[in-house]
Protein backbone atom coordinates (compact mmCIF):
# COMPACT_ATOMS: atom_id res chain seq x y z
CA UNK A 1 0.00 0.00 0.00
CA UNK A 2 1.15 3.20 -0.62
CA UNK A 3 -0.16 6.44 0.91
CA UNK A 4 -0.18 10.40 0.30
CA UNK A 5 0.04 12.69 3.14
CA UNK A 6 -0.20 16.48 2.51
CA UNK A 7 0.29 19.14 4.81
CA UNK A 8 0.24 22.99 4.58
CA UNK A 9 -2.60 24.82 3.86
CA UNK A 10 -4.70 27.00 5.73
CA UNK A 11 -5.85 30.99 5.27
CA UNK A 12 -3.70 34.01 3.96
CA UNK A 13 -4.03 37.18 3.38
CA UNK A 14 -4.07 38.13 -0.77
CA UNK A 15 0.03 38.74 -1.34
CA UNK A 16 1.03 36.16 1.13
CA UNK A 17 2.18 33.09 0.84
CA UNK A 18 1.94 29.15 1.56
CA UNK A 19 4.15 26.06 1.76
CA UNK A 20 2.32 22.92 0.82
CA UNK A 21 3.80 19.37 1.25
CA UNK A 22 3.06 15.80 -0.01
CA UNK A 23 5.24 12.86 1.22
CA UNK A 24 4.37 9.22 0.17
CA UNK A 25 4.97 5.89 1.86
CA UNK A 26 4.45 2.51 2.05
CA UNK A 27 5.59 -0.06 -0.97
CA UNK A 28 7.15 2.75 -3.09
CA UNK A 29 9.26 1.40 -6.42
CA UNK A 30 10.02 4.38 -8.19
CA UNK A 31 8.10 7.95 -8.48
CA UNK A 32 7.70 9.05 -11.80
CA UNK A 33 6.09 12.65 -12.03
CA UNK A 34 4.86 14.31 -9.10
CA UNK A 35 2.18 17.17 -9.46
CA UNK A 36 -0.27 19.49 -7.36
CA UNK A 37 -3.94 20.07 -8.59
CA UNK A 38 -6.49 22.24 -7.44
CA UNK A 39 -10.49 22.16 -7.07
CA UNK A 40 -12.63 25.70 -6.40
CA UNK A 41 -15.93 25.12 -4.96
CA UNK A 42 -18.39 24.54 -7.78
CA UNK A 43 -15.44 24.21 -10.71
CA UNK A 44 -13.92 21.18 -11.84
CA UNK A 45 -10.20 19.98 -10.65
CA UNK A 46 -7.74 21.60 -12.71
CA UNK A 47 -4.01 20.68 -13.12
CA UNK A 48 -1.56 23.36 -11.39
CA UNK A 49 1.68 21.92 -11.86
CA UNK A 50 3.75 19.03 -12.08
CA UNK A 51 7.84 17.96 -11.86
CA UNK A 52 8.73 14.93 -13.57
CA UNK A 53 11.74 12.65 -11.95
CA UNK A 54 14.27 14.46 -14.62
CA UNK A 55 13.07 18.23 -12.84
CA UNK A 56 10.95 19.04 -15.79
CA UNK A 57 8.35 21.68 -14.45
CA UNK A 58 4.93 22.75 -16.41
CA UNK A 59 2.73 25.41 -14.49
CA UNK A 60 -0.98 26.21 -15.69
CA UNK A 61 -0.69 29.83 -16.93
CA UNK A 62 -2.25 31.42 -14.06
CA UNK A 63 0.28 30.53 -11.41
CA UNK A 64 3.40 31.07 -13.31
CA UNK A 65 5.30 33.04 -11.67
CA UNK A 66 3.77 32.92 -8.47
CA UNK A 67 4.05 29.08 -7.60
CA UNK A 68 6.93 27.15 -7.69
CA UNK A 69 6.90 23.05 -7.67
CA UNK A 70 10.05 21.02 -5.95
CA UNK A 71 11.02 17.22 -5.30
CA UNK A 72 12.96 15.47 -2.39
CA UNK A 73 13.40 12.19 -4.25
CA UNK A 74 15.33 10.98 -0.79
CA UNK A 75 11.85 11.77 1.31
CA UNK A 76 9.20 10.74 -1.62
CA UNK A 77 8.44 14.50 -1.17
CA UNK A 78 6.85 17.07 -3.41
CA UNK A 79 6.24 20.47 -2.25
CA UNK A 80 4.33 23.73 -3.84
CA UNK A 81 5.75 27.24 -2.77
CA UNK A 82 3.26 29.67 -3.49
CA UNK A 83 3.54 33.53 -3.52
CA UNK A 84 1.54 36.35 -4.09
CA UNK A 85 -1.46 34.38 -3.76
CA UNK A 86 -4.67 35.91 -4.75
CA UNK A 87 -8.18 35.09 -3.65
CA UNK A 88 -8.69 33.35 -6.97
CA UNK A 89 -6.36 30.45 -5.68
CA UNK A 90 -8.77 29.59 -3.11
CA UNK A 91 -9.50 25.78 -3.27
CA UNK A 92 -8.30 22.09 -2.39
CA UNK A 93 -5.19 21.21 -3.29
CA UNK A 94 -4.73 17.60 -3.96
CA UNK A 95 -1.26 16.01 -4.78
CA UNK A 96 -0.78 13.69 -7.28
CA UNK A 97 1.96 10.79 -7.91
CA UNK A 98 3.04 8.49 -10.68
CA UNK A 99 4.70 5.94 -9.16
CA UNK A 100 5.41 2.01 -9.32
CA UNK A 101 4.64 -0.11 -6.49
CA UNK A 102 7.32 -2.69 -5.29
CA UNK A 103 5.05 -5.06 -6.34
CA UNK A 104 4.12 -3.71 -9.73
CA UNK A 105 5.66 -3.60 -13.38
CA UNK A 106 3.85 -0.51 -14.40
CA UNK A 107 2.89 2.57 -12.57
CA UNK A 108 -0.63 4.11 -11.37
CA UNK A 109 -1.87 7.62 -9.96
CA UNK A 110 -1.76 8.07 -6.25
CA UNK A 111 -3.77 10.96 -4.70
CA UNK A 112 -3.58 12.89 -1.26
CA UNK A 113 -6.11 13.74 1.06
CA UNK A 114 -6.61 17.45 -0.15
CA UNK A 115 -5.83 20.92 2.06
CA UNK A 116 -7.77 23.44 1.64
CA UNK A 117 -6.19 26.79 0.83
CA UNK A 118 -8.23 30.34 1.34
CA UNK A 119 -6.73 33.32 0.15
CA UNK A 120 -9.05 36.10 1.77
CA UNK A 121 -8.73 39.52 3.68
Amino acid sequence: QVQLVESGGGLVQPGGSLRLSCAASGSIGSINTMGWYRQAPGKQRELVTTITSGGRTNYVDSVKGRFTISRDNAKSTVYLQMNSLKPEDTAVYYCNFNLRTRFSYTGGDYWGQGTQVTVSS
